[in-house]
């Protein structure tokens, strides 16, 4: 099984840049949104990453300008994926020190073990504080890719 960064490049549908958000929930969804045209998750699956953030709060803040949305593993996850959307406009979260977000990366994994191996991994990307601020200034999705490879 592959996690998110073995895998050489994230597919087209998976990174959007630029994407319109008017709050954290819309936010969310657009990374929902790209894993589901990623063919990663099934319809429902970006309600189940809200309901996450309305259930335990903005915990999925994990570094300034970035949240890392996910939901636990479920029938609606055909895959382990991960897309990446950069916003036009940041958006505030709640989060009392890493807001507001302009970056964020959706994460599914099929398996508890992928899941928290996944998480952890994606977060130690964003150890490099410089990451977030020149993702958010990506001008186009190769943009994105080239940073994350």
């Amino acid at each position: 099984m592959s996690t998110p960064m073995e895998q050489p490049s994230l597919p087209p549908p998976a990174v959007s840049v630029g994407v319109a958000a008017s709050d954290w929930r819309e936010a969310i969804r657009s990374a929902g949104d790209a894993l589901e045209e990623d063919g990663t998750t099934a319809p429902g699956y970006a309600d189940r990453m809200v309901a996450m953030v309305d259930d335990r709060g903005p915990y999925i803040v994990i570094a300034p300008g970035v949240a890392l949305a996910h939901a636990r593993p479920g029938d609606d996850v055909l895959r382990t994926g991960w897309s990446v959307v950069t916003l036009a406009q940041p958006v505030v979260f709640g989060h009392p020190h890493h807001d507001p977000v302009s970056v964020v990366v959706g994460f599914a994994a099929t398996e508890p073990d992928a899941h928290v191996t996944g998480v952890a991994r994606i977060a130690n990307l964003f150890n490099d504080e410089a990451l977030a601020s020149s993702l958010a200034q990506a001008a186009s999705p190769d943009a994105v890719r080239a940073l994350l490879s």
